[in-house]
Formats: C-alpha cells, structure tokens, sequence
C-alpha cells in the first residue's frame, strides 16, 4: 500500500467514520472501496484502445473515415447522457 494524505470536509469524514463503524473496517478502507467503485476499470480502456492500433476492432460501418467526427460527437453525447 502506498501512504497518501487528502482532505476531507468534517461532513465527509463524519459519514466516513459512520460508514466505516457501520461495516466495521477502517475510513480507509471505505475509501479505497469507494474508490474502486467509482473509477472504471483501467485495463479495460487500455486493452480496447491496443485492439484499435492492432486493427482486431471492427465498427461495421462503411463511412467511418468519411463521417469520423460525426460518429466521435454523438459517442460523446451518448455518454454524457448516461
């Protein structure tokens, strides 16, 4: 493990020290799990991104390099609506 320091307002630590007496672990290991919980997870990213350059990733569009730009908007859109 590697030892950090970050600040907290006193709401937060209150509901981390009630949540920590709650399940009987420590404030941090609440955090850590909220942390875990909360990021994706990476090695998903990273693999999805290496299929892109070794060309294994399909989009089973035709127009892809014409309308690119199009495609990359609506992606973002449709993840910022989620």
């Amino acid at each position: 493990m590697v030892r950090t320091q970050i600040q907290f307002t006193t709401e937060q630590i209150e509901r981390l020290k009630q949540e920590a007496a709650a399940r009987e672990v420590s404030m941090s290991q609440v955090v850590r799990d909220a942390v875990d919980g909360g990021l994706p997870p990476r090695g998903d990213r990273i693999e999805r991104a290496l299929k892109l350059t070794e060309g294994k990733f399909r989009s089973g569009r035709s127009d892809l390099s014409e309308n690119h730009d199009d495609y990359l908007a609506d992606a973002f859109l449709d993840q910022k609506s989620d």
